[in-house]
């Protein structure tokens, strides 16, 4: 089978949630599957039970900076350090294990702010290995991503309790 590339972007809620349930559908057909997130704190529930399943693994991040509009140049800095090496760790993790299905969580994000090497994720991604598939989340892909992808799911936010101030809820939002 050719793996593809997927791209869960858009306003909406459920980007995390559609790499999830994609990650526990391949799992129940006897694929392997290796789940990153980048620029979130290891502690969204969807984590607790992907732990669970055999044949999903999940690489923590290890460390969380905040949002990237509020990081210092300092913080932006060591970030771009840790997630560069979270997303080396992933391919390497991914080369040395035979996964099926890779998922790069918010990775759209690390890279709209140059916390991972742009031309690094496109090489990687122009590169993959031909039945690898693979998952990117975030808002905001770039045209170069745009293009490579061969699925593309725009999650539109219509309403939000955001918007009423309502902060994300443990089971549903994180």
């Amino acid at each position: 089978m050719k793996g593809l590339i997927h791209i869960y972007t858009g306003t909406g809620k459920g980007k995390t949630t559609a790499a999830t349930g994609l990650s526990i559908r391949y799992a129940g057909s006897g694929g392997k599957v290796l789940f990153t997130q980048f620029l979130k704190n290891d502690d969204s529930s969807e984590i607790n039970i992907l732990k669970q399943i055999e044949n999903i693994t999940f690489l923590p991040s290890g460390s969380y900076f905040g949002f990237t509009r509020s990081m210092t140049p300092e913080i932006k800095e060591k970030a771009r350090i840790h997630y560069n090496s979270l997303f080396e760790k992933s391919v390497n993790t991914l080369v040395n294990n035979n996964y099926g299905m890779l998922i790069l969580d918010e990775i759209i994000a690390a890279d709209n702010a140059g916390l991972i090497p742009h031309k690094k994720l496109i090489n990687f991604l122009e590169n993959k290995p031909g039945n690898l598939e693979i998952v990117l989340t975030g808002r905001n892909p770039s045209q170069d991503l745009l293009n490579i992808a061969d699925y593309i799911s725009d999650i539109k936010k219509i309403k939000h309790p955001f918007d009423k101030n309502i902060t994300a809820r443990t089971g549903i939002e994180k």
